[in-house]
């Protein structure tokens, strides 16, 4: 199968290029800038420059490649994960999806491509009992900025599953965590807050966040080319309130206990969406992929490692209680 993958080279490109090499398939992968075209050629796929904002240029190459399937994978976001910086990168981001992945859509209509895959968000769910399914609405009520992004995902999906002559289906990722990543455990944005203290747990925690290792979110856009069209949850099994996950994943990175914020103290600090995020996020379910393809997802890497040293902490304290 002949795939094009937009957005080759960010968190989620790169080993979704990897992954669809490994499944055989004949790759295009694009990037804006010639150290991207050549990282993606070094992956052995095949690379080409181009700006998804020239609509001209973006319908005579998928005229030209005529792909069987196009992956959207099209985000222009900061390097560094901090309220402000994700607020600068808010218009830039919203105007590349749109108007960039419009563009790239109108092309696969207009060439006869039989499937458009795009990414959209699994973790701004709305309000609502237990994780929320694919059925359930977004947070069309949250605070300014998730609201804004959510308006945008809702026009991806609306956009791509409802296009008359090619399926559509919109993968609902979870948090990325992995390499190049905000999550990296390594060099990771938010590992180095939380080293240098400066990613606090805003109180009362209660936001649940879902996460997916970027390699098995690349697995399941490589099976999502061959499922029944519509909305997935791409998400692992372990949602996890900010009380729970975020001390885990300090001591996953070797950080200090993170510091504790209340609402007002971070309304003032970073704003009503860093409040929205800590304190009113909702995890999703993954249970439709999992029963529709198979979706197998690893365990939450810092949970896991949360739980084996409460066991060994337990078991020393068992051994101790027993020989006293």
């Amino acid at each position: 199968m002949k795939v094009f993958v937009a957005g080759a080279t960010g968190a989620i490109g790169r080993p979704l290029i990897a992954a669809l090499l490994g499944a055989k398939h004949d790759v295009i992968g694009m990037a804006t800038r010639l150290e991207g075209v050549n990282l993606v050629r070094d992956r052995g796929a095949e690379g080409l420059i181009l700006n998804a904002l020239d609509a001209g240029a973006v319908q005579a190459e998928i005229a030209r490649i005529r792909p069987d399937v196009i992956i959207d994978e099209l985000t222009s976001l900061p390097k560094s994960y901090t309220p402000e910086e994700m607020r600068i990168a808010a218009p830039r981001d919203r105007r590349l999806r749109l108007e960039g992945g419009g563009n790239l859509h109108r092309a696969a209509l207009q060439t006869g491509v039989k499937r458009y895959i795009v990414q959209s968000t699994g973790f701004f769910d709305g309000r609502g009992q237990g994780l929320a399914s694919e059925n359930e609405p977004l947070a069309f009520d949250a605070t300014p900025g998730v609201a804004g992004s959510v308006a945008v995902y809702t026009q991806l999906e609306a956009r791509v599953l409802g296009s008359a002559g090619m399926e559509g289906v919109a993968l609902r990722y979870g948090f990325f965590y992995g390499r190049g990543t905000y999550h990296d455990p390594e060099n990771g944005s938010i590992a180095e807050q939380l080293r240098e203290r400066q990613y606090p747990v805003i109180e009362p925690a209660t936001g649940v966040s879902s996460f997916i290792h970027v390699e098995d979110a690349a697995a399941a856009t490589v099976s999502a080319l061959e499922v029944r069209p519509g909305a997935y949850n791409i998400v692992d099994d372990d949602p996890a309130t900010l009380a729970v996950w975020l001390p885990a994943f300090a001591a996953f990175v070797g950080a200090p206990t993170p510091s504790h914020l209340s609402e007002a103290e971070a309304l003032r600090a970073g704003g009503p969406d860093a409040v929205y995020y800590a304190t009113q996020l909702r995890g999703a379910s993954n249970w439709k992929a999992k029963s529709e393809f198979g979706f197998a997802p690893r365990p939450l890497e810092w949970l896991r490692a949360r739980d084996r040293s409460d066991s060994v902490t337990r078991s020393r304290y068992e051994r101790s209680t027993r020989s006293a």
